[in-house]
């Protein structure tokens, strides 16, 4: 189905669905943002606002978004990180399921607090905010070793079979627009590396466990009274340091990301030890993110965002490949 039909299918359910939730009156949504799921912001004339978002069909089953919720009422419990919270449905369920005319299968959807607050701008000094994250990331990752998950505990997995196996959950890298010849020969080298050295880094409780996954700028909401993290539906089971190589996703060759790669292990080794060994390994999960990012954009192309990076993204990420290659041979 194109984007746009889609879109306004997916308006209308989102319009639709909002008496499943004790909302005020008049309240009405509006897209905010569209990727794997489309975001909405709910609002009222008396001033009510929250994020509704509606979850794209056959990515998550409706354990997995109940994990979700699960940990991210953890680590707020916890006081690990500052998250927004949920509204229950008028049937006190978190996650509401709904379904349109002319969409051929139903809608998970849960509706978040609004939080206040902006993004860090990217154009900006960034070294304050990404030793924050790396602050953030490594509480995550505290509460990660130290939580018991509940029962059946449903996550998606960002590991090496993820991302280079027989059904990688974005797609295969190969697939990706303008992969040609010369782009191909040195990300096959690249996949082989990445493994290999990945093997050996190994998954130990450690180094490896339940991780935001997407731990961008973008999902980070900053005004006077603090940072929050938001939009964990990504999070699953993969390495820690997977979450840097999230949070410079789409600007992997940006000339500041060795100043940005320090500040975030500055900020991380605050909260928890960071080995040099460990430190060492983060260019790798670079390219790992960077190859998977590749695929995403393949397999979603259909959405604005992923068009706008088509063209040049596979060469750029050959070239940092090479860069990599050069490093680690």
């Amino acid at each position: 189905m194109p984007l746009e039909e889609l879109l306004k299918h997916l308006e209308r359910l989102a319009n639709k669905s909002l008496s499943l939730w004790d909302l005020p009156e008049g309240a009405r949504a509006r897209l905010i943002n569209v990727s794997e799921n489309a975001t909405y912001l709910v609002e009222a004339d008396s001033g009510y606002k929250a994020v509704l978002r509606v979850h794209r069909e056959n990515y998550h089953s409706r354990r997995a978004i109940e994990c979700e919720l699960e940990w991210i009422a953890a680590l707020a419990e916890a006081d690990a990180v500052v998250t927004p919270g949920h509204y229950l449905g008028r049937d006190g369920q978190a996650i509401q399921k709904g379904r349109i005319e002319g969409l051929p299968d139903p809608r998970y959807m849960v509706l978040f607090h609004f939080v206040e607050g902006a993004e860090p701008d990217e154009s900006g000094d960034l070294a304050g905010p990404f030793e924050e994250l790396g602050e953030i990331a490594a509480r995550t990752h505290i509460h990660s070793v130290g939580w018991q998950k509940p029962d059946d505990f449903e996550r998606l997995t960002w590991d090496l079979n993820a991302v280079f196996g027989g059904n990688p959950t974005w797609g295969n890298w190969r697939d990706g627009p303008n992969v040609d010849m010369a782009v191909s020969k040195v990300l096959e080298q690249v996949e082989s590396m990445v493994i290999r050295r990945l093997e050996a880094f190994g998954q130990t409780p450690d180094r490896y466990g339940l991780i935001h996954a997407d731990m961008r700028l973008a999902n980070l909401l900053i005004d006077e009274s603090g940072t929050r993290l938001i939009d964990f539906d990504d999070c699953g089971f993969g390495w820690f340091l997977y979450d840097f190589a999230a949070g410079i996703s789409f600007m992997e060759d940006d000339p500041r990301i060795p100043e940005l790669k320090s500040a975030w292990v500055r900020g991380y080794r605050k909260m928890r030890p960071l080995s040099d060994a460990e430190e060492a390994e983060i260019d790798t999960f670079v390219m790992l993110r960077r190859l998977a990012l590749l695929a995403w954009i393949g397999s979603h192309i259909e959405a604005p965002e992923p068009q706008a990076l088509a063209p040049d993204f596979a060469r750029v990420t050959a070239e940092l490949g090479t860069a990599y290659l050069e490093a680690f041979t």
